[in-house]
């Protein structure tokens, strides 16, 4: 037994996990942080549907579509690698050229319907789209600012109340819906004061000297927010961005807030991102897959791209690498938020189309080893990944591969092994599998067919 789980321990940490080659996670998320479940019976009902959902379209659309550059942070004046801006404009005309893009932003081929049949055809489940950015530029007709996508050039378009046809497009086609929205909000007087310097990303004056100014401000995210919550249909996720904005520095009362929000819509599940406590009812590692299971609910966010906005000539994840992705992603526990930015013109362009009809032609065909299922004690041997059905009854291994692990004619694996007697299934056919278990180890033989292939393969068995 000792010698068996030794050879275990070693297999898992030898093994390169996508986690550990995966882009610079968010530095401000403590994944160890002790974990507040919800406690109200109709958020946590809402939290295990969405844990069955495992799939999701996170969309970034907003003023950097039309230069096509990072979404808000190059009006931040932190000197970061992964904050660009045109070095030969001085800081305080970057940021008027910045705001003045509003007088640009005119999307006149706007398209929910092709976002959200986009998704559909992907196999994604839920929709969590940006309301307003750190900018403060708002892609629905708020009343309590005029920096809005609905009171520029779009403002006579019929979809100019953008948020609204995302969201009803979205629902037509029964996915669950999330308003992003950020805590900040750099366009706004009360939090970057033109009195003052804007140093970072904070607030730029000091609240204690000015608690009027503060309580204004307040009162500002709590009257967006519940805008939203209030006059854009049923939502199930309002995914909080900008943690920084947080007790005791900068308390914005999310009590308020959010029992606002849940008075109008029951049951929401509220993600104040790296917020820990009883607001953060799921946790979202960003650009990075945790190494290891996580025992709470959480979902990693991860572009297509590098970018989540759009940005001209782009280079994307390839198929396998995102079904590579979500394999491990679900095995561990949690779930996927893919990034997706349209172009300025308001359509997703075809070679995302391309990229997310070819996740969801293999979801079409394995899904069932990955919708619905929960994460098994042993969830890796190598390149094998397993999970397992919600009542316990099926369960999944699901070879992923690459260039240094390709697939061949046989399958082997330690742990999770079949029962006596089982048929062992390739998942995407039906087709049975010969298989032998010799000294605590199963081999299952593949078809020439799934053998070699450049996707992974699912097999099913009891």
């Amino acid at each position: 037994m000792k010698k068996s789980l030794l050879f275990l321990f070693l297999l898992l940490v030898s093994f390169p996990l996508f986690a550990q080659n995966a882009e610079e996670a968010n530095p401000d998320l403590d994944l160890n942080a002790e974990y507040t479940p919800p406690t109200e019976p109709d958020v946590q009902a809402k939290l295990e549907q969405w844990q069955n959902l495992k799939f999701g379209m996170l969309i970034h659309w907003g003023l950097y579509a039309v230069p096509g550059i990072v979404e808000s942070w190059s009006i931040c004046s932190e000197d970061e690698d992964w904050i660009p801006r045109d070095s030969t404009m001085r800081y305080d005309e970057y940021k008027r050229w910045y705001w003045s893009l509003n007088k640009m932003f005119n999307p006149r081929q706007f398209d929910p319907d092709q976002w959200a049949t986009a998704a559909r055809k992907a196999g994604m489940r839920y929709v969590v789209f940006t309301t307003k950015h750190h900018d403060g530029f708002a892609m629905y007709d708020t009343k309590y600012s005029n920096y809005s996508i609905a009171k520029g050039p779009f403002a006579d378009h019929p979809k100019a109340d953008v948020a609204k046809y995302v969201f009803d497009a979205f629902r037509k086609q029964h996915f669950m819906v999330g308003a992003y929205f950020s805590k900040p909000d750099w366009h706004s007087q009360d939090y970057w004061w033109d009195r003052y310097a804007t140093p970072d990303r904070h607030v730029n004056y000091k609240i204690e000297n000015h608690p009027y100014r503060w309580e204004r401000y307040k009162n500002f995210v709590y009257n967006q927010i519940n805008e939203i919550t209030a006059n854009y249909g049923p939502l199930d996720i309002l995914w909080l961005d900008g943690g920084w904005v947080r007790e005791p520095d900068e308390d914005i009362n999310m009590d308020r807030i959010v029992t606002k929000a849940r008075q109008n819509q029951p049951g929401l599940l509220v993600v104040d991102r790296t917020v820990t406590g009883k607001y953060e009812n799921y946790r979202t590692p960003e650009k990075m897959v945790p190494e290891r299971q996580l025992a709470y609910p959480w979902e990693t966010c991860v572009p297509l791209s590098k970018d989540w906005g759009y940005v001209p000539g782009a280079e994307f994840k390839t198929t396998q690498q995102i079904i590579n992705m979500l394999v491990e992603v679900v095995a561990k526990g949690g779930s996927l938020l893919l990034g997706v930015g349209p172009t300025p013109e308001g359509v997703i362009e075809p070679a995302v189309v391309e990229r997310l009809e070819q996740i969801g032609q293999w979801l079409q065909a394995n899904g069932s080893a990955i919708y619905g299922t929960r994460p098994v004690l042993i969830y890796n041997e190598g390149n094998v990944w397993f999970t397992v059905s919600k009542d316990k009854t099926v369960r999944y291994a699901i070879v992923t591969v690459d260039a240094d692990h390709p697939i061949g004619s046989t399958v082997t694996w330690r742990t999770n092994l079949p029962s006596k007697r089982t048929e062992i299934k390739l998942l995407s056919t039906g087709e049975k599998l010969k298989y032998k278990i010799q000294k605590g180890q199963v081999t299952v033989s593949l078809p020439k067919y799934a053998s070699n292939t450049a996707l992974p393969v699912a097999i099913e068995y009891w």
